[in-house]
């Protein structure tokens, strides 16, 4: 599918700029890299070297921070007299680090800490009044924050009433008073454009350790900065440049154990990483237990000196991570289906989706690839209850947040910033919300397409890539918020060949050509679904250092186009590239799988609902090149999102079916699953956990839940993040029942209708 129905980016032309001549011969190089430097302000050989190189930039004093100096002097109290120090952190990756960092350096200290991550789906983001009663009975002298804390005001004073003191470390938004604590640390206190003002919360937690190892090393924790400030896309600035840059070289040192196993895992070389790694491959790892599980094993793993535990965790860690995309491409795919089959819903000023069976864990992830694919506001609900639970990512000039509160007579709450924010509203109102959503956009904007802008930094002819330039290029890095990558283009191009990368086609590797028949390599990264230009175009792109069939090369990454003649025409993805051995119709498939699995003995097997040894469910799908699937897929959601997940270049398929065909056997096998959910499970348990163990859809699973209430046999709450908590009931059945019933009927027939669609299908479509 052509993305033609959305706008194309703004090309803004690159300002012309003088460069001084001291700074150009420092710069040296391609003229480029100066101009890039005077574009951000930087005129002075000074002011370039410090931005250079961390080794010419003085950061700023710990010291300059509001309150350090009450901290630390509360925290040497603390030490000195063995207190019990408990650190409170946060479950994604600024949290977790904050954490890690704050627990080696006091226990190096010989400090009495302990650590608590809250869990984002039990207690959610700050201070959980009830857990913090739990944590003060067992045992707390000091509370020491990280990464929140800042607005926590009923926490803190309950705390006081214990008599227990509280350090605040944040650097969130600053609340009309400040909460009551023993010091309150937080880089919002200082004044605009001061050099620590755009520190993480680690970037805080590194400069109050600073401050107490009074110049004793603490080099060793910059690794665990970098990270937090890549994750949690911090203004790269002043002393969180520098610290990046500082935490970057430790990183490359790779003496952390469970990094160095996390780096074994993806098959990163420490000594190439750079903040594209974090960005892409470290932090999603990371991000993965916090939006689906627990963080705390996250801490353990930053921190343990323990390399046979560090493998485990980081294998945990691949686990979650290979479910989070299974389910982030579950949501993708169907939000592109739900576009597809609706395409009016992008005449909106702001893309409202909504899904029973999306995981409210991973839907921000997705709503920010939609807004890079189609340039507006994104907001996807996942609502398998009443109440669904939104994210909203924006784009520049939209304050999503002022927006919502525009709206908020529709919503059961809402917060955030001005390009990313959560909600919650009743369901049956997402079709109001969208509407409302709507005008109130685009009184904000105008009625005027949102065209989202893209600002070149200079032009350039094919002939002038090359390695050299991009090491040039790579002087100013890291990249990121702040310091963004060189936009660069090349005009009156055409399209001289083009074919897809990756097992299913989802790249595209496009040949450009210019006037003199010089010919480029460029890669457009998930180009498949795009479009390409018919005639001929200027190109707008990055440039890159990366290998290639083992060679170094300048890396060109498609950005955008700007059509000189005709109009652009749709470019169909190639087919997928599988070798398929077909044994949907086999006679005898356990027999045969089973072959298979002694032919191809790494092969991924997926079966659901029915036992399958050594089998995984779509949650425990992952890259691999062959997959052997046992058992027919539920819908085309799931079918899709599993064949993006698992990339496979050869596919072996079967034809075993769950035996949850009739209401009766599904609703037995799902009472089953309960009942060991209470055993085992406290009863917390996911549609999705659920649906993969009955090889299901999740709205089948929701409505079967609902007939088994109406039953009487089972009663639920819906957490919010849409996690079940499941109790078993012995009561009367309801007026519901029979009308739940017809329902899930309905459904399972939706599912066997598409299972016997599945046996005759042509795989290759």
């Amino acid at each position: 599918m052509g993305r033609q129905g959305h706008p194309r980016r703004e090309w803004r032309e690159p300002a012309p700029v003088e460069v001084p001549k001291p700074l150009a011969d420092l710069a040296g190089g391609h003229t480029l890299v100066g101009q890039y430097l005077v574009r951000k302000g930087i005129t002075s050989v000074s002011a370039a070297e410090r931005f250079l190189s961390p080794e010419k930039y003085r950061p700023a004093a710990p010291g300059e921070l509001p309150d350090i100096d009450r901290a630390v002097e509360r925290l040497e109290g603390a030490l000195r007299d063995q207190e019990r120090i408990l650190i409170w952190g946060d479950f994604d990756v600024d949290g977790q680090t904050s954490t890690a960092l704050l627990y080696s350096a006091l226990k190096r200290r010989g400090a009495r800490v302990s650590y608590h991550v809250p869990n984002r789906f039990s207690e959610g983001h700050g201070i959980h009044l009830p857990t913090l009663k739990g944590q003060l009975d067992g045992g707390v002298d000091l509370i020491l924050t990280c990464d929140t804390g800042i607005s926590a005001h009923d926490a803190i004073d309950y705390a006081a009433s214990r008599g227990v003191d509280t350090i605040i470390t944040d650097h969130h938004a600053l609340p009309e008073k400040l909460p009551p604590a023993a010091a309150v640390v937080n880089p919002r206190r200082l004044p605009a454009g001061h050099a620590l003002r755009e520190l993480p919360g680690v970037g805080v937690a590194y400069k109050l350790i600073e401050a107490l190892y009074r110049g004793a090393d603490s080099n060793f924790l910059l690794d665990l900065v970098a990270l937090g400030i890549v994750s949690d896309v911090m203004t790269q600035v002043d002393d969180t440049r520098y610290l990046l840059q500082r935490g970057l070289e430790g990183l490359r040192a790779n003496q952390r154990l469970g990094l160095k196993a996390i780096l074994e895992r993806a098959q990163i070389p420490a000594a190439e990483l750079n903040e594209g790694h974090i960005g892409f491959a470290i932090a999603p790892r990371l991000n993965a237990l916090g939006r689906l599980a627990d963080a705390k094993p996250a801490v353990e793993l930053l921190t343990t000196d323990d390399w046979g535990r560090a493998r485990i965790l980081a294998n945990t860690l691949e686990g979650f991570n290979a479910r989070r995309k299974y389910l982030s491409n579950q949501v993708y795919e169907s939000a592109i289906a739900q576009i597809e089959a609706a395409p009016w819903l992008l005449e909106y000023a702001a893309l409202v989706l909504s899904h029973a069976d999306w995981h409210s864990g991973v839907i921000g992830i997705v709503a920010s690839r939609l807004v890079e694919e189609f340039g507006m506001p994104v907001l996807l609900i996942a609502a398998p209850a009443e109440t669904g639970r939104g994210s909203a990512r924006s784009v520049e000039g939209v304050d999503i947040t002022v927006a919502l509160r525009e709206v908020a007579n529709y919503l059961n709450r809402y917060g955030g910033h001005s390009m990313a924010a959560g909600f919650s509203l009743p369901a049956e109102k997402v079709f109001q919300f969208r509407r409302a959503l709507s005008r109130t956009i685009r009184e904000m904007v105008g009625d005027a397409p949102m065209r989202p802008s893209l600002a070149i930094d200079d032009y350039l002819n094919l002939a002038d890539i090359s390695l050299n330039l991009t090491a040039d290029i790579e002087r100013l890095a890291p990249f990121g918020n702040g310091n963004p990558p060189l936009t660069l283009a090349t005009r009156n191009l055409s399209v001289a060949s083009r074919r897809g990368l990756g097992r299913r086609g989802e790249h595209l590797q496009v040949e450009v050509e210019d006037e003199r028949g010089r010919r480029q390599r460029v890669i457009w990264w998930r180009g498949a679904r795009g479009d390409l230009p018919g005639g001929r175009f200027d190109l707008a792109y990055t440039l890159r250092t990366s290998v290639y069939k083992g060679e170094r090369e300048a890396l060109v990454e498609w950005l955008d186009y700007r059509p000189l003649s005709s109009e652009p025409i749709e470019i169909a993805a190639e087919a997928p590239a599988y070798e398929l051995l077909d044994m949907r119709l086999s006679a005898h498939p356990r027999a045969e799988l089973a072959e298979a699995r002694d032919l191809y003995p790494s092969a991924l097997v997926w079966a659901e609902g029915e036992k399958v040894d050594g089998a995984v469910d779509r949650l425990g799908l992952r890259l691999s090149e062959t997959l052997i699937v046992g058992t027919v897929p539920p819908s085309a959601a799931t079918w899709s999102a599993a064949l993006v997940t698992v990339n496979p270049e050869r596919l072996i398929l079967f034809s075993l079916r769950p035996p949850t065909e009739t209401i009766r056997d599904f609703l037995a096998r799902l009472a089953a699953l309960i009942k060991y959910a209470v055993k085992q499970k406290r009863g917390l348990v996911g549609l999705d956990d659920l649906a993969a163990a009955l090889g299901e859809r999740e709205r089948s699973v929701q409505v079967g839940l609902q007939v088994l209430r109406a039953l009487g046999k089972l009663n639920y709450q819906v957490g919010a993040t849409g996690e079940y908590h499941l109790e078993l009931a012995d009561a009367e059945p309801s007026d519901q029942l029979e009308d739940l019933q017809k329902r899930l009927g309905l459904l399972l027939r939706e599912t066997r209708a598409y299972r016997n669609y599945w046996l005759r299908m042509k795989i290759q479509d």
